[in-house]
């Protein structure tokens, strides 16, 4: 547990060290094991993927077991396709929508693996190709593999910001001219939505207005905005005020204690639905479950120092 999250759980931060404790056990057990070996992702939100996703946003990645990790990424390998096909007949026969990574989940999976001190280039060789290769003309990405097939390609905010964030936090080398590139249009595309607009003006999304944690693959203004900080400090680039101050004043209402600490507004886990997966390859749907320390990190009436880091470091890149 960090010392900062431990020293302020009186002041209403939290405190989650036995929560802790059991996620880091789970990870270590053939439990675990045998959920990646049935699938990778699902079920949401109770297997390896999101208690690792987890640790990763908390800035825990160290805490995530070796012996987990190499089993997750030779389940990524060899239980997807490596490239997204846009229609049925461009996958193998018998692929399953099991079968077919989106690039929100590449993204996480990347920054995991680099976080946690995996050579990610070397055991997903193919993931940074991938993340370049379906940017689309305006800039983002977007899941919904339809898209790629009509005339007028819109993105994602939510498909788009995992493969940003892959590419501009997790490199050992120079950027590429195409990587640099895609990070430019990325961040445009960022900025002419104002972070959370379409381009007509209208709101996108409300609860992109109110921030989460953890967010998964979810998006809300405060992660568009870090991504913006972070690549006009790494491009030296100075972003237009009014691209982010309607953004900024929404982040400013999750504000307390004078102004001090974030607390967040809505749980990224909450209504979703599931699926588990059998040793047959079925599947079924259901309602996703939850683990002790999602739920201890999610509160809505508690202060959020996760959230409150992003937005001080934020600040102090883009000087506001």
């Amino acid at each position: 547990m960090t010392d900062n999250t431990t020293k302020n759980a009186g002041n209403g931060l939290i405190d989650c060290e036995t929560a802790l404790c059991e996620s880091i056990k789970y990870l270590n057990s053939p439990e675990a094991e045998k959920s990646v070996a049935l699938d990778p992702y699902w079920p949401k939100w109770n297997s390896p993927w999101w208690h690792m996703t987890l640790l990763h946003e908390m800035g825990l990645t160290e805490m995530i077991p070796y012996g987990i990790m190499d089993i997750m990424i030779k389940a990524v390998n060899s239980h997807y396709l490596h490239y997204f096909p846009f229609t049925e007949k461009d996958a193998p026969e018998g692929t399953s929508f099991l079968n077919v990574m989106c690039h929100c989940a590449l993204g996480t999976i990347y920054k995991i693996a680099f976080a946690r001190g995996v050579d990610a280039d070397g055991e997903i060789p193919w993931a940074r190709e991938w993340f370049l290769k379906y940017q689309l003309p305006d800039g983002g990405l977007n899941c919904d593999e339809t898209v790629y097939t009509k005339p007028v390609k819109k993105s994602s905010m939510v498909s788009t910001m995992a493969p940003l964030e892959a590419i501009l936090y997790c490199s050992n080398h120079k950027f590429s001219r195409e990587e640099l590139d895609f990070l430019d249009k990325g961040a445009e595309y960022l900025i002419s939505h104002k972070l959370f607009k379409s381009t007509s003006g209208k709101v996108i999304d409300e609860g992109w207005l109110k921030l989460c944690f953890p967010r998964f693959y979810k998006y809300d203004v405060l992660r568009g905005l870090s991504f913006l900080a972070r690549w006009a400090s790494v491009r030296n680039k100075t972003i237009d005020a009014r691209s982010i101050e309607e953004s900024v004043s929404h982040i400013k209402t999750h504000l307390a204690n004078n102004g001090e600490f974030i607390v967040p507004q809505r749980l990224s886990y909450a209504g979703s639905n599931s699926f588990t997966v059998f040793e047959d390859k079925t599947f079924k749907k259901e309602k996703a479950s939850s683990f002790e320390l999602l739920e201890a990190v999610s509160s809505t009436s508690k202060i959020s120092p996760y959230l409150t880091n992003e937005w001080n470091e934020a600040k102090r890149l883009l000087n506001l």
